[in-house]
């Protein structure tokens, strides 16, 4: 699936509807078997049971949105989740989350117009979204149970751009983004294993993206990585001082940019 090129977003090769199925399959071979309680460092406070209900629990209410074409902001959650009756039933109760993500998926096309929080009102938005949490959570999952997370480069580029086109749109459930402002300030994001290049700016009024092919000149400061890495920093599941991260320029501006983006 593809979304079309519109200021700050690049246009994307990969099929989230797939790719969704895949990251769950992924996230489901790393849980299965696991020690539910096991802490997840990368999610203080949660468990594996913690991380694996959030996960399924987004992909249900995400596919009740879809299914209902919403066009304003839902007033509720009213979803049932059916969760599992035991402990060792969340790696099935999560397959059949995809389940249910998958025909919502196939009842509804892409391009249908919807209310959406972010940056693209439309059903893709919720497919990209989704994509992005259940891959996230992998990694956590992954983290919690000490193997080494891997992420395939094209996800990666596309989890960043979709990470920097909605954070201006965050700030109702991540207020610290209202702090992202400046004096025309920028930072690039660069991937150095492919095609990701980001300028963002920071201005009086808010922050985005420049549109795609502009804002080629120098930045104020710059992150380097490979795709993997620099969604995972952007993310909070790297340090900006990790051995995998190059970044130069001002540091009190990537000091405040890492401070208050999270979502």
């Amino acid at each position: 699936m593809s979304t079309p090129d519109r200021p700050g977003c690049r246009p994307s090769p990969v099929d989230h509807r797939a790719a969704v199925a895949t990251e769950t399959a992924r996230f489901v071979a790393v849980v299965e078997g696991a020690d539910p309680t096991t802490p997840v460092p990368s999610c203080p406070g949660w468990t594996l049971a913690d991380l694996v209900r959030h996960a399924g629990s987004v992909q249900r209410w995400f596919s009740v949105l879809l299914r209902g074409r919403v066009q304003e902001p839902p007033r509720g959650r009213d979803v049932d989740l059916r969760l599992p009756s035991a402990a060792d039933g969340w790696a099935d109760w999560l397959a059949d989350s995809a389940t249910e993500a998958a025909s919502a998926f196939a009842a509804t096309d892409p391009d249908t117009p919807m209310w959406a929080w972010g940056a693209d009102p439309h059903a893709r938005f919720w497919a990209r979204r989704m994509l992005f949490e259940t891959l996230l959570h992998r990694v956590d999952a992954e983290l919690a149970l000490g193997i080494r997370p891997e992420v395939d480069r094209a996800l990666a580029v596309d989890g960043v751009d979709e990470f920097l086109v909605d954070l201006p749109h965050a700030a109702l459930f991540a207020p610290e983004v209202a702090n992202l402002r400046g004096a025309d300030e920028t930072i690039r994001f660069r991937s150095v294993d492919g095609d990701g290049d980001w300028l963002v700016r920071l201005r009086p009024d808010g922050f985005g993206v420049d549109p795609a092919g502009e804002g080629t000149g120098p930045a104020d400061a710059t992150v380097r990585a490979a795709a993997g890495d620099l969604l995972l920093l952007v993310y909070g599941r790297l340090r900006l001082d990790a051995d995998a991260i190059e970044h130069t320029g001002d540091q009190e501006l990537l000091t405040r940019w890492f401070s208050d983006s999270g979502f």
